[in-house]
């Protein structure tokens, strides 16, 4: 598989470069929660193309009584993908010049003086850090907390995680895109767009919340110094270089690690006042700005400050996301029930309007198994009648989603003091035609989808640049994803009527 994003000139060479001595091939490790890939990224004359060279799944594991990732299992897939990598690069006789790893946020694995990792990571989909909330909040005011580090209360945040702790003495925590590239390099190093979703991060100094960590009995060396996008980490270890046929000059540099990061960098706007939805198992949903809002107004409406590349602010609200869906296609697959997503979205689209909905922040719907009767325990409470069929369902799901990004988007507005012309929808559910045509109905706004490898594309344009192969700001490598994407604009229905499509695009 292999996309291009292609602008119509050449991005102009940093002052200086030679054209011909900058690299131009990377390599983008992205992991989400359901899934990895590791993609080769050729970068040349303001054109960026994808090849994703390895696939891999990723879940939830019970291990030891809790939910976590089978980390091991992880990181020796991207070795795998990386040893293919160096594979496909060599035989078209180029040479890898860095590597830059972006997951999700808030999880953490622990490391002793030698480096080892002392158990699998937990999962934020495990129970655990509900029981630290309260115990948080008497030693921290949410109020406090807030008005530091702008981020929104979710149970799982990296904050009441660690607060479920036993000993930490002689251990230091590194969030999973950070382990993968000391595993890599042997350098300890925090980035700073995963930083911030710690719940420990000052949001306007842009460093640590040190007294917030002496509060909570938490060593101030607890996590690594921080890195911010664009930095080298380190080079690879001898040993592993030579595991996966990689030059041992070979760099990993520092992305926006918090995939959102790098997904809102490759977010194709040309216009100034724009929204953005990145949309997969999780919705963010939000808008891009120069500095964090910190009132108690964006507190209460559960708004978070999070980094993004070149020191702007993600500032989103974490919403349910097609995690609902793909939940309800497992549970319907064990049943006997397979149908294609296509079809299943136009089956949902057929149905009428108006529908039952739910909250799909709820947080029933965190952990995994028996979704379609939790979300018909949600409509029922709700005082709705929603059929046992899959297609209600599923239009329920898309119905509850866009309606949860209309409400999220009017609060953005309102809270920011910004208008906002066009919504911009990357990632997987840029794919999803009834979600972005019912997301344009509800904001009454156009609706701009793709690209659908928004966090790569982000991943390796940071990459690019901190080479010499790319030159500018957000705006610039903007254009270059703008032009060369292939792009679908919805109008709402009170301008053009709606058109819902079985195809994914």
């Amino acid at each position: 598989m292999s996309s291009t994003a292609r602008n119509g000139k050449s991005a102009p060479a940093p002052a200086g470069a030679d054209s011909a001595a900058v690299p131009g091939v990377f390599a983008a490790v992205d992991i989400g929660a359901s899934s990895g890939r590791v993609i080769l990224g050729r970068v040349a004359e303001g054109c960026v193309q994808l090849e994703v060279v390895h696939r891999f799944p990723n879940g939830v594991v019970e291990i030891d009584g809790g939910l976590r990732w089978n980390f091991d299992a992880l990181f020796a897939e991207v070795l795998e993908g990386l040893r293919t990598a160096a594979t496909v690069a060599a035989v078209q006789g180029e040479t890898i010049a860095s590597i830059g790893i972006d997951t999700w946020a808030v999880d953490y694995g622990l490391v002793d003086a030698d480096g080892k990792l002392i158990a699998q990571p937990f999962s934020y989909r495990d129970g655990r850090s509900s029981a630290a909330v309260d115990p948080v909040h008497q030693k921290l005011d949410p109020a406090r907390l807030y008005a530091t580090t702008g981020l929104q209360f979710l149970q799982f945040n990296t904050i009441y995680q660690l607060a479920t702790e036993e000993n930490l003495d002689g251990l230091q925590a590194l969030l999973i895109p950070d382990l993968i590239a000391f595993l890599l390099t042997g350098v300890r190093r925090t980035e700073a767009t995963n930083a911030s979703t710690t719940g420990l991060f000052d949001a306007v100094a842009g460093e640590w919340a040190t007294e917030f960590l002496a509060a909570l009995g938490l060593g101030t060396d607890l996590f690594p110094p921080l890195i911010q996008p664009g930095e080298s980490v380190g080079m690879l270890l001898p040993e592993i270089a030579a595991q996966v046929g990689l030059r041992q000059d070979t760099k990993v540099v520092a992305v926006g690690s918090h995939d959102t990061a790098s997904a809102v960098a490759a977010v194709p706007a040309q216009e100034e006042d724009f929204a953005y939805i990145s949309s997969g198992t999780w919705s963010l949903v939000g808008l891009e700005l120069r500095h964090p809002v910190l009132t108690e107004a964006s507190r209460d409406a559960n708004f978070t400050n999070e980094r993004g590349v070149d020191g702007t602010i993600r500032y989103l609200r974490n919403m349910g996301g097609l995690w609902l869906l793909s939940e309800c296609q497992r549970t319907w697959a064990a049943q006997g029930f397979q149908p294609e997503l296509p079809a299943l979205l136009q089956s949902a689209a057929a149905l009428p309007p108006g529908g039952p909905r739910i909250n799909p922040d709820d947080p029933c719907f965190i952990a995994p198994d028996h979704m379609p009767a939790r979300i018909l325990a949600a409509a029922q409470a709700a005082g709705d009648v929603l059929p046992d069929d899959p297609a209600a369902i599923t239009r329920c799901i898309m119905d509850s989603l866009a309606a949860g990004y209309a409400r999220t988007l009017a609060d953005a507005e309102r809270l920011a003091g910004r208008a906002v012309d066009v919504v911009h929808v990357v990632g997987g559910g840029s794919q999803n035609t009834l979600l972005c045509q019912l997301t344009a109905d509800v904001t009454g706004r156009p609706v701009v989808a793709g690209p659908v490898e928004a966090t790569a594309l982000g991943n390796l344009l940071i990459q690019a640049r901190a080479a010499g192969a790319l030159a500018g700001g957000l705006p610039e490598l903007r254009k270059i994803i703008s032009a060369g994407t292939s792009l679908r604009r919805y109008e709402p229905a009170d301008r053009t009527a709606p058109t819902y499509s079985a195809s994914r695009d």
